[in-house]
């Protein structure tokens, strides 16, 4: 194991040091995109394989539903590696220039990050959007998908790498690792970072927890997606209906999914009657504090302070009610976890308070929450979504797997 991994660290560093064309990149992802066409129903056999390991382990329904690859799917990993290819190339770009009075020329140009680990669980379209991505900004990437997914991730892996050599660049711009051991992660974290610039983790707490705690190499990636959505007094209550209800159940699973709504006091009621009832009637469990319940009368249960911390993942929902936007935001800087929080209101003032205060990667107005992604961004894609404080923050697509240099020019200056 400690060979193989050395190995592709090793394969990866050489790969970095070869630059490529934006035209021969360009010409890769075309030529990935028309080998997944090709090679289409032996992606969906090597995908039955998964899906008959994830039944047999008994893997939740949610996350099943996350590996199948069926002809729609396939349609969309294609139409995600078109949008990537159409972008313009984001390296050796000058941001800015500039010259100084002593005649120096100085130039902020962009260059890639250099190579990049992400370990990700699940969807197997991850393996086809990171590795394009990946690619197009320059960065050799070492991909280490779930064994839930294993075959899924390798033909699609290995197809890029035929497309890779097709065009005569180095293979090893994008390498799968192809073992299954557990402990893999663990060496990758504490003894690769010689060779590898960034880990991104895409899954479970579990998984980016356990990234956090042992790594030795900077994260891009976030632990939990607390999402708030924050009813105002002055929100439009049919809006806030509709965009409740998709904001917390078009998909429970995803990290942008509303987990806690913070509902305007002098509103409650009114709340309750509309978007509450609605929720109910779709199916979510709703725990919510004493003001809340005296305002409806369906079943809630009591919330617990521990309640507004929990990511669910779930159709569950939990509810507070706040005083003015100012407490909201108080609540959501310590109970949220700067993925993405919304508020619904009219009042422009209000809308910037909260816009400009809350902490979040991503703050809406008057927006579902589950917009949270990079190819909802337009960015084509994402290898992930960060909440780190420094940049990048929100989706990370393409221009952010990109960092910059200074490039300084003269006619022989000397500093005094």
């Amino acid at each position: 194991m400690k060979d193989l991994l050395n190995n592709i660290g090793k394969n990866a560093k050489k790969a970095f040091s070869n630059s490529i064309s934006s035209k021969k990149k360009d010409q890769v992802l075309k030529d990935y995109q028309q080998l997944i066409l090709i090679y289409q129903s032996k992606i969906i056999n090597e995908n039955k394989k998964d899906l008959n390991y994830a039944t047999k382990k008994k893997i939740k329904d949610n996350l099943i539903k996350r590996l199948i690859l069926n002809k729609k799917k396939i349609s969309q990993i294609i139409k995600s590696i078109k949008s990537i290819k159409h972008f313009k190339d984001p390296v050796n770009n000058v941001l800015e220039k500039w010259q100084r009075p002593n005649g120096l020329k100085i130039s902020k140009i962009t260059t890639p990050i250099g190579v990049i680990c992400v370990i990700y669980e699940s969807r197997p379209n991850v393996t086809s959007d990171v590795a394009s991505l990946c690619f197009k900004s320059g960065n050799p990437v070492i991909l280490r998908g779930g064994s839930e997914a294993y075959y899924s991730n390798k033909i699609l892996s290995s197809l890029f790498r035929k497309a890779l050599k097709k065009n005569k660049v180095n293979e090893n711009y994008v390498q799968f690792i192809n073992n299954k051991n557990y402990m893999i992660v663990d060496f990758i974290l504490s003894k690769m970072n010689k060779y590898i610039d960034v880990v991104i983790p895409r899954g479970g707490k579990s998984l980016i927890k356990k990234v956090q705690d042992l790594s030795r190499i900077p994260i891009i990636g976030h632990l939990e997606g607390v999402c708030h959505t924050y009813i105002d007094f002055y929100a439009d209550l049919k809006l806030a209906n509709k965009v409740v209800l998709n904001a917390k159940l078009r998909n429970t699973s995803i990290c942008g999914a509303t987990e806690t709504i913070l509902v305007h006091q002098k509103i409650s009621k009114k709340f309750c009657d509309l978007v509450l009832t609605n929720l109910k009637n779709n199916g979510c469990k709703i725990i919510a504090d004493n003001k809340i319940k005296k305002n409806f009368e369906g079943k809630i249960i009591s919330a617990k302070p521990s309640d507004w911390s929990k990511e669910y993942l779930a159709p569950i929902v939990s509810i507070k009610t706040v005083a003015n936007v100012k407490e909201a935001i108080k609540h959501i800087n310590k109970y949220g976890t700067m993925h993405t929080d919304a508020i619904i209101t009219k009042n422009s003032k209000v809308a910037k308070i909260f816009l400009k205060e809350v902490k979040s990667s991503i703050a809406m107005q008057n927006t579902s929450t589950q917009f949270a992604d990079g190819g909802e961004f337009g960015f084509g894609g994402e290898v992930g979504i960060s909440t780190n404080t420094l940049p990048p923050r929100g989706p990370v697509g393409l221009n952010q797997l990109v960092s910059y240099k200074y490039e300084v020019i003269s006619n022989g200056k000397i500093r005094k």
